[in-house]
């Protein structure tokens, strides 16, 4: 699977991140049918924040919700106030209650190559 196609499935997982929730690397790297990609994940959602793409960048964190792409967003402290706006909390960069707020996203044969 060529690195653009792979971005666009792993955008096609977190457009459907519901508003207040959020999902791991892991888990979109899962969803797509390469479980051991999650650090290729990682680097797609570095290439979304710099696309004209209305994608919910900031409900992706790493697998203890800790907000690791917080430095790829314009401006300090954006990721964390995105995430408190639709009321999640933040302490020390990490979701409190962070099972709470986790979403799991769908194994789909269309996101699979």
């Amino acid at each position: 699977m060529a690195n653009s196609d792979f971005f666009e499935k792993v955008y096609e997982v977190v457009a459907l991140i519901p508003e207040g929730k959020v999902t791991s690397y892991g888990a979109i790297a899962k969803a797509i049918g390469a479980a051991k990609s999650s650090r290729t994940v990682g680097y797609a959602m570095n290439a979304c924040v710099k696309l004209d793409r209305d994608l919910p960048a900031h409900r992706v964190v790493n697998r203890n919700g800790v907000l690791t792409g917080k430095h790829h967003f314009p401006g300090q402290g954006v990721m964390q106030k995105l995430l408190e706006e639709e009321g999640l909390e933040i302490e020390n960069d990490q979701i409190k209650n962070f099972k709470n707020y986790f979403w799991q996203p769908p194994v789909n044969q269309s996101f699979e190559s």
